[in-house]
């Protein structure tokens, strides 16, 4: 477990490998699943604000539930979600031509039309945050739909917290994710020098 200002990281994120293999898993993690995307409260008005800009990007039964139910929408624990298709795939996921599903924000924001990614939690998938009122749990999550991208990741010797650079630095700064760094190759250092005395 590292500690950093008010966030908890697991070990795992530091020890496992994880690089997206999409010719694989065709973007699974955009259907497979409970709920739509989890989202914090700060991004619901932005959703609002950039749909115009997205709804072009999406597909007739995507914008049928955004019609519907709205940018967002709630899940059995009160908690703020994407709104999903017949149970089914996100309502922003969008198929290419080789049948892997994408994200339309993503596809809009690649365009230049917004300045807003895709929801942090989809950013930073494998890492689930939870937060709670002192602190910030990050945890990895196992998910055997994401098998092929633990694979690949081990084969590329990328880590999980590699990996994730971008969002980790979106989410928590420049500043935390070179104390992440750090604290991870001390410790790596250290159990070095325990394996060779």
């Amino acid at each position: 477990m590292i500690l950093i200002e008010n966030t908890c990281i697991s070990d795992d994120v530091e020890d496992q490998f994880f690089v997206c293999n999409l010719d694989k898993c065709k973007g699974a993690c955009c259907v497979e699943g409970d709920s739509g995307a989890p989202l914090d409260e700060v991004e619901l008005a932005i959703l609002d604000q950039i749909y115009p800009h997205v709804e072009p990007y999406l597909s007739e039964a995507g914008k049928e539930v955004i019609a519907k139910e709205g940018t967002y929408t709630t899940d059995w624990e009160g908690d703020f979600v994407t709104p999903v298709i017949n149970g089914r795939e996100c309502a922003y996921a969008i198929y290419d031509q080789r049948g892997i599903l994408k994200c339309g924000i993503e596809e809009a924001f690649n365009d230049g039309k917004i300045d807003y990614k895709k929801p942090i939690s989809c950013h930073l998938y494998p890492i689930r945050v939870t937060k709670y009122e002192q602190y910030h749990a990050l945890n990895y999550d196992r998910w055997e739909i994401c098998s092929p991208a633990c694979g690949l990741g081990k084969e590329l010797g990328v880590p999980v917290y590699k990996f994730l650079k971008e969002p980790l630095i979106r989410a928590y700064g420049t500043d935390w994710y070179d104390q992440l760094n750090q604290e991870i190759h001390e410790r790596q250092e250290a159990r070095a020098k325990e394996q060779q005395s």
